[in-house]
């Protein structure tokens, strides 16, 4: 139950629904208290008219207004007094009713708007997290999170407190009126109840440790059929659809069995409870009947009993379901704190404010992946001046892209400073930060929206002009006009409908649509070919003024224009310069540019 102390502070929050749900409890259940007595009354009244005398209970107190309805009804035929009786019962009945519909309009309510809250706050934390902690979750995990558990967790906080607060009041009022009517019945009664209580905590430890188990494998199905989906024409081109199906269905078979030993124990349960339920029943007859032959109890007592055994009976049976939800809700908040209580690597809210012109310098930066323990920079130091543009070249895994991820932040030097505008990057706010800087990965995404979205990034207020205007600039325009629907085309997930040239040309719309001071293009001009990419590149010259231009790039062609040129390979910088002070003398830049220079005469 520890995990499910986080919730506390929604219970805080919504304590006026929760105190006024309580309320309309124990309005319901009183009401349900007094029908058993009217019977009573009835079956006393009854068996009064039969032996012309009078039924009486030595020990019991007359409920409210007893003897004011016994006086009212006193001249009345029998039939007739048996029809108000049933019209009494059936008045209680529908009030009750009423109170148990705003019972349930409190704290049901209160359930959905706490599942609310909490589906945003893991929304929030998951944004707020960094890039080492996505590489280490699968994204299926990540989204069975979000909705299986918090729906778990919602079950608890709904049906879960309701019925435990109903039970506690219901059984505090009627264990007070059965004693009230007979001490020694309601003892024999309530024996099979501490049987009941050892059962349940025995049969909830079982639960809980199922219910684990069918969490994890439900999140590893999730897992199964996200990436399946996402890579299913890679399971189509290499005709590998038998095999993902069989896989799925072995996870699936996992996932059965683990849920159907859940069930079992449940199944055993409820029916075990019945069985004591039905106990207290037959004790109820067998007892009250001696008691009532001994002259301590009434025959309306013993009607009485049987009914308050069996407003007992769904609470009480309700119990196991209970536990069961509370055990489900202990093992989904404990893997939902997972992710809320761990702390982001970047801290989005410290840092000072400031307007970005863009100065770069890089001081004897190292970097180690987190997740890999790979050191992919050693001893990096650089400056970009304001406005100027650095080319970054290298082989893939030299680190080049590294460079690009730690002037966004995506992650934090391991060693070393990274300067901008005279400020350590850790001292800017990060939404200052991000916002100033284009990015544009070699790795696009695009959102199942329509293109204008995708390069507006669903702002509204990017004006008509300016959308054509970074459109024409990644060349695009001509692309766009050959769709029936233009710039309201819709694209399904990561754009199926583009080829992987147009889904780059978006991206970079989308990276310079903002006016950013700081430009980084990380490698994203790969799937374009040559002719493509000097259009790309001339079109966005104007739009490279006076902004600081980051690009990353395996081939030269992107990059030969450039003010600065640095080369890396094995995370070091080997070479340093422009293109034609690199090209003066046998540099490794000068071989990648003859070689890829003739890779290029031999394809056309």
């Amino acid at each position: 139950m520890k995990s499910l102390q986080y919730l506390n502070k929604y219970f805080w929050k919504y304590k006026w629904r929760l105190a006024v749900g309580l309320v309309m409890i124990i309005c319901s259940n009183l009401f349900g208290i007094y029908p058993p007595k009217i019977i009573r009354t009835a079956f006393d009244t009854v068996a009064e008219e039969i032996s012309g005398a009078a039924a009486a209970n030595p020990n019991a107190a007359p409920f409210l207004f007893e003897q004011s309805l016994r006086n009212l009804l006193e001249s009345i035929p029998l039939s007739e007094k048996l029809f108000y009786f049933g019209v009494i019962v059936l008045i209680l009945a529908l009030l009750k009713g009423l109170f148990t519909f705003l019972m349930r309009q409190t704290i049901i309510v209160m359930s959905r708007l706490i599942e609310y809250d909490l589906k945003n706050e893991v929304y929030d934390q998951y944004q707020r997290l960094g890039a080492a902690f996505y590489k280490k979750q699968s994204t299926g995990d990540l989204m069975n999170r979000i909705s299986e558990d918090v729906s778990r967790v919602r079950m608890y906080l709904g049906p879960g407190i309701m019925y435990t607060l109903n039970l506690a009041v219901l059984f505090t009022l009627v264990i007070a009126t059965m004693v009230s009517v007979n001490l020694k019945l309601t003892l024999y009664v309530l024996l099979p109840l501490p049987i009941l209580s050892l059962t349940i905590y025995y049969v909830s430890n079982i639960i809980n440790r199922k219910s684990e188990a069918v969490q994890r494998q439900l999140s590893k199905l999730t897992t199964s059929a996200q990436e399946t989906f996402s890579g299913i024409r890679i399971l189509k081109a290499f005709a590998r659809e038998g095999s993902a199906s069989a896989r799925f269905e072995a996870s699936c078979n996992d996932y059965k069995s683990k849920s159907l030993e859940l069930v079992k124990v449940n199944a055993l349960f409820h029916p075990f409870m019945i069985l004591l339920i039905g106990l207290s029943t037959l004790l109820t007859v067998y007892i009250g009947g001696m008691e009532a032959i001994a002259g301590n109890i009434t025959i309306g007592n013993i009607a009485e009993f049987v009914i308050y055994v069996n407003m007992l009976t769904w609470p009480v049976a309700a119990l196991g379901w209970v536990t069961s939800l509370v055990q489900r809700a202990a093992a989904s908040q404990e893997r939902i704190n997972e992710f809320l209580l761990e702390k982001a690597e970047i801290g989005h809210e410290t840092g000072v404010e400031l307007q970005i012109e863009g100065k770069i310098e890089f001081k004897n930066v190292k970097f180690i992946y987190p997740e890999s323990g790979v050191e992919a920079l050693k001893d990096i130091s650089f400056i970009v001046e304001s406005g100027q543009s650095l080319a970054v070249l290298g082989r893939t895994g030299s680190g080049k892209s590294t460079i690009a991820q730690l002037i966004n932040r995506l992650y934090d030097a391991s060693d070393g400073e990274i300067i901008i505008d005279g400020h350590n990057i850790k001292d800017i706010k990060l939404k200052f930060l991000r916002s100033s800087i284009g990015y544009i990965p070699q790795d696009v995404f695009l959102f199942s929206d329509s293109i204008r979205s995708n390069i507006s990034f669903g702002s509204n207020s990017v004006p008509e002009e300016k959308i054509q205007q970074v459109a024409k600039g990644a060349a695009l325009l001509d692309d766009i006009s050959e769709f029936p629907e233009g710039l309201e085309t819709m694209l399904g997930e990561r754009g199926i409908t583009l080829s992987g040239g147009q889904k780059q040309r978006v991206s970079i719309a989308r990276g310079i649509v903002n006016d950013p001071s700081i430009l980084i293009f990380d490698d994203c001009l790969s799937a374009v070919d040559t002719a493509t990419e000097e259009q790309i590149l001339m079109e966005l010259k104007e739009i490279m003024k006076n902004k600081t231009t980051i690009i990353v790039s395996h081939r030269v062609s992107s990059i030969k224009h450039a003010d600065s040129i640095i080369v890396i390979d094995e995370g070091k910088i080997k070479e340093s310069g422009n293109h034609s002070s690199l090209l003066a003398y046998d540099s490794l830049y000068s071989k990648l540019y003859h070689q890829q220079l003739l890779e290029e005469k031999t394809a056309t």
